[in-house]
């Protein structure tokens, strides 16, 4: 008997299964669909769409390798597939091959020169390549393509500030909040702008519309309360300043880490700050599952033995007249040659100016790297064979703090810019003195710290002073009364601090406040509060900007006592007053930065002028206006220049002794560690 064949049943077809998987993938069921693009690609594997979609799901995923690959095989199917072309773009952005991300970009454009979204990605890698003329004109021509791309006006005024075009970033965040008025990034973008046109009103009406839209925003109830202490403007601080603190303590980035310094005396949670700020814009942008290797090569070792010279790496955003670059000049031109290679990589806004020329000079390398990606600036560091990279901006303004989680080199050290740990697990030490970090507060920095005898801050001991005498007449001060000062910024004025200055001033009669009106706002603001304390407005003086600073130096003469603020002390300002032979009065508290003032007075043998409460701060201002003659011997000490505070040479053999110590360890084959930890309290 033979059996009769029994009828097979058929499966689904491709374009059914294709079909199955786009609905999983649009149902955000991307594993599930990925499986179903495989079987359509088993199936038909020369069909360039599924590798497509399915690479779209991988990217999703963060399995951006994987992507790649199935992007560069639908390409390989069909060369024209513009969409994969673009798309694969954004795959090698996020691996930090940007150079590639563009060449993808351009193809796109080349074979559909109208799409605009292109052009807007393309303008996103050309930011980060620092070419920001040239992601400026993509932006633009994105928006020429589709005049109501208002994520392209946002992304335009953000290359606009970078370009320091604050007016015209102010109007293209404007028109992109025109086209969508409830676009939080667009009121966050114009209010960094209006803040750094010192429009303050405005920029705290465009923060407040941002966190109403977003409370979660990130950074945002940060830049409202640097907008408010900037200005000098106090009112709801109290909230602002609790809303920032709960959201540390959360784990949240809502503020950066340098706003919070001038604001709060608190070690551990400057720590927190750090590391959030670090993991969020530092490592977050750091995929685990990139391989840097063919790019940049492996981390060096140690040396097999002692090399001849260590190669030193200074990496700076404030090589020009900054305060920074005028502490620190004397020092890089004093470097021992025979021991020590050195050499400056410069980056930050362009400038043109005698320090920028006096620096060139100064370094063995002297290298501009502001159009390089931090990649490639990481890169030239391994290439040049640096042994110990300096960061000399930490958690700033213009920071590149990418070059370093990138590895610039094989020690890593954080150095003078920033008050603080920067809360990065690539920073190897910390550059300090017992002062500023005693060793009970060693647990809130993440770095290990290198002691140096004296004050941890450098001085170059040419800085000069005009032999110009002003007449109080001639900077608008009283003749015969006592003259307290302050040079500081505006935004290191807390309520706190004025509250003390105004008591003291109403004991002592007739006394004038002489400040530095960095803004005209926080002028006028300070005055109201001065008179909401009964002290008459008009006896806050405030000094303009002097253009030479040897001639700023000569007028701080016509100052008889330097109130400093806290919890953000005076630092290159306070080396300024005493320099100048003024003498100082400052509060130490716990963080790094209130301690600075208290380091400088202390290795100018002036450790009488340290308080060590704010009553204490305020009577031993009132005993120098009664004693006169102690503030006399200060100024008689300072006129010696026999500190070592003022001593260039010095301080940079020392400086030298901790990198040669820092070094022998790593070659050692040791892990970091707390060094000359005799000379901390």
């Amino acid at each position: 008997m033979v059996a009769s064949a029994c009828p097979t049943s058929r499966g689904p077809s491709a374009e059914e299964l294709f079909q199955q998987a786009q609905g999983l993938h649009q149902q955000g069921r991307l594993d599930q669909a990925i499986g179903l693009y495989g079987l359509v690609i088993a199936g038909t594997p020369d069909r360039a769409e599924a590798y497509y979609k399915r690479a779209n799901a991988l990217n999703s995923l963060g399995r951006l390798e994987a992507a790649l690959e199935d992007y560069d095989r639908a390409i390989s199917l069909n060369p024209a597939y513009v969409y994969a072309w673009c798309n694969r773009g954004s795959v090698l952005e996020r691996l930090e091959r940007r150079e590639e991300a563009l060449a993808s970009y351009d193809r796109a454009l080349a074979l559909d020169s109208k799409d605009s979204l292109t052009y807007y990605n393309r303008g996103s890698v050309l930011k980060d390549l620092k070419r920001f003329e040239e992601a400026l004109a993509s932006y633009d021509a994105a928006i020429a393509l589709n005049e109501n791309f208002a994520e392209a006006y946002v992304n335009r005024g953000n290359v606009l500030q970078e370009l320091r075009l604050h007016e015209e970033a102010v109007a293209s965040f404007g028109r992109a909040i025109e086209l969508k008025p409830v676009f939080p990034e667009a009121y966050q973008g114009r209010g960094i702008s209006l803040y750094a046109l010192k429009r303050f009103k405005k920029a705290q009406d465009d923060h407040d519309k941002a966190i109403e839209i977003d409370p979660a925003g990130k950074y945002l109830p940060g830049m409202r309360l640097q907008t408010k202490i900037y200005a000098c403007r106090w009112d709801g601080l109290d909230q602002d300043l609790d809303l920032v603190t709960e959201g540390i303590r959360a784990g949240k980035p809502v503020c950066v880490p340098l706003t919070l310094a001038a604001v709060l005396d608190r070690p551990a949670l400057q720590r927190s700050v750090a590391e959030i700020w670090v993991r969020d814009q530092i490592l977050g942008g750091l995929d685990k599952k990139v391989d840097l290797g063919p790019i940049i090569g492996g981390l060096p070792g140690r040396s097999p033995e002692f090399p001849a010279k260590i190669r030193i790496g200074y990496f700076s955003a404030d090589f020009w007249m900054h305060p920074v670059a005028c502490l620190t000049a004397g020092m890089f031109e004093r470097h021992d040659r025979s021991k020590f290679e050195v050499t400056a990589f410069a980056f930050g806004p362009e400038r043109s100016d005698a320090m920028v020329a006096r620096l060139a000079k100064a370094f063995d390398r002297f290298v501009n790297v502001r159009q390089k990606s931090d990649l490639e600036v990481a890169a030239l560091a391994r290439e040049l064979n640096i042994d110990i990279a300096i960061d000399v901006s930490g958690l700033t303004e213009h920071c590149r703090t990418k070059i370093f989680a990138l590895r610039a080199a094989p020690i890593q050290i954080n150095f003078l810019g920033y008050p603080g740990t920067m809360g990065a697990p690539f920073m190897d030490y910390l550059i300090a003195d017992g002062t500023v970090i005693p060793r009970a507060q060693q647990a809130h920095y993440m770095e290990k710290v290198v002691y140096l005898p004296n004050s941890f801050m450098p001085f170059d001991s040419s800085y000069a002073i005009s032999d110009r005498t002003f007449t109080r007449e001639e900077l608008g001060l009283p003749s015969t009364v006592f003259v307290f000062c302050c040079f500081n910024n505006n935004n290191k004025i807390t309520p706190e601090v004025f509250d003390r200055w105004m008591r003291i001033m109403k004991r002592v009669e007739g006394s004038v406040l002489w400040l530095s009106q960095a803004n005209a706002t926080a002028a006028g603001n300070l005055r109201t509060e001065a008179e909401r304390r009964g002290v008459a407005g008009a006896r806050l003086i405030f000094a303009e900007r002097m253009a030479s600073s040897s001639e700023h130096l000569a007028r701080l003469r016509a100052a008889d006592l330097f109130l400093d603020t806290f919890p953000y002390n005076a630092h290159a300002t306070a080396m300024d007053a005493l320099w100048a032979g003024v003498p100082l009065l400052t509060l130490a508290g716990e963080s790094f930065a209130s301690r600075v003032a208290a380091s400088l007075l202390r290795t100018a043998g002036l450790g009488e002028f340290i308080a060590s409460s704010p009553a204490e701060y305020e009577e031993k201002a009132l005993g120098a206006v009664l004693s006169p003659g102690g503030l006399g011997e200060a100024r008689r000490k300072l006129a010696e220049r026999a500190t070592p505070l003022f001593d260039t040479d010095r301080y940079t053999r020392d400086l030298e002794a901790a990198y040669e110590a820092i070094f022998e360890r790593h070659q050692s084959g040791l892990p970091p560690a707390h060094l000359h930890e005799e000379l901390a309290e």
